[in-house]
């Protein structure tokens, strides 16, 4: 897939706010400062198209972003530690909840965890919610570049171990800095939009 045109569109906080559009979308979830926004501007070869932050819970939106004028892909806030208040994450949980359940153009959900660390109990939660949901999904493991090469395949055993990952869906080491993993995911996202 050559990334030809990749343009921010909207952000929203409910359902009236989406695009109006039927192209199909992957959804993008994971933890607050896990690097969803780098994996963005990495995958489709975009330096600030998503605003990458140090502070957690930065997105605060659920962000879609339009590629090559057929697909879009849409970031959703970050959850875990972001330093927000209990009636934020309340709200956030709610237009998540909104987005996941009823968007009918989700075609996919790409699942983002931290390679140097176990998952998180709130990655583990949202790993068994897409297992109950039934959507397909793929779990990338960022900040490969931090990790020495040889600690990958033990990083990416407990990770699945922790998440319970089933061996039929993917789980793949991937870099922001080096773009490892990157043609893999690629693959995987044509396949979900029939692209490939």
């Amino acid at each position: 897939m050559k990334i030809v045109q990749a343009e921010y569109m909207v952000s929203a906080v409910n359902s009236r706010q989406y695009p109006q559009s039927s192209q199909p979308e992957i959804a993008l979830v994971g933890r607050s400062n896990v690097g969803k926004s780098s994996f963005i501007n990495k995958f489709l070869n975009r330096k600030n198209l998503a605003r990458t932050s140090s502070i957690p819970g930065k997105t605060q939106t659920i962000n879609f972003y339009q590629i090559n004028e057929s697909w879009f892909f849409v970031d959703l806030p970050g959850y875990g530690f972001a330093r927000v208040s209990k009636e934020t994450k309340s709200v956030w949980g709610r237009f998540i909840d909104e987005y996941l359940y009823l968007r009918r153009q989700l075609a996919g959900i790409i699942q983002v965890v931290d390679l140097r660390h176990a998952p998180s109990a709130d990655d583990v939660l949202m790993q068994e919610w897409l297992v109950e949901r039934g959507l397909p999904y793929l779990v990338i493991a960022t900040k490969a570049d931090k990790v020495a090469r040889g600690r990958w395949a033990q990083q990416l055993k407990i990770i699945k171990d922790n998440l319970k990952i089933h061996s039929a869906v993917p789980v793949i080491a991937f870099s922001a800095q080096t773009g490892e993993g990157r043609a893999e995911i690629t693959a995987w996202v044509e396949k979900k939009l029939s692209f490939g």
